[in-house]
């Protein structure tokens, strides 16, 4: 499948391997897990300064908008930062592009952004890894980057 502006199509040039979509399932829960840890800490925080921490129909979009803010939050942080995850580190995963070399930041960037297109999109982004030949999510194409192991 070629590109048409480029002319060429996107391929992986380098000898690293495409990290295994279980790894890449148990690094998203470790990150996951220090999301939830921001919320707890929000939370408590909010209770402490006199707030009623009860879910209803009226705040659940609330909670749920600070759910998305903080890991939005998160996210962003690791971005800027032009650093792996706690959560790919803790795996022993790194991010390089297609040529093997570390990501710059509007690389990571556009990572991001695709990241949410493949989540907004019922999924279908994340669970593409299963059917791609190499194991790459919709992210890894669009931005041209993937985790690999070492």
């Amino acid at each position: 499948m070629e590109d048409p502006a480029q002319g060429i199509a996107p391929v992986i040039y380098c000898d690293a391997p495409v990290a295994m979509p279980a790894h890449r399932l148990i690094a998203a829960a470790v990150d996951a897990s220090m999301v939830l840890l921001a919320l707890g800490g929000f939370l408590g925080i909010f209770y402490l300064s006199g707030g009623q921490i009860e879910l209803s129909r009226q705040n659940a979009p609330f909670f749920a908008g600070v759910v998305i803010l903080l890991a939005l939050f998160y996210r962003m942080l690791w971005c800027l930062g032009n650093g792996d995850t706690p959560g790919m580190r803790a795996m022993g995963l790194r991010l390089v592009d297609f040529d093997g070399r570390r990501p710059d930041r509007d690389q990571r960037g556009m990572r991001q952004l695709a990241a949410l297109l493949s989540v907004v999109s019922a999924g279908l982004g994340l669970v593409w890894a299963l059917v791609d030949e190499e194991n790459l999510t919709w992210h890894d194409h669009i931005s041209k980057t993937f985790p690999t192991i070492g």
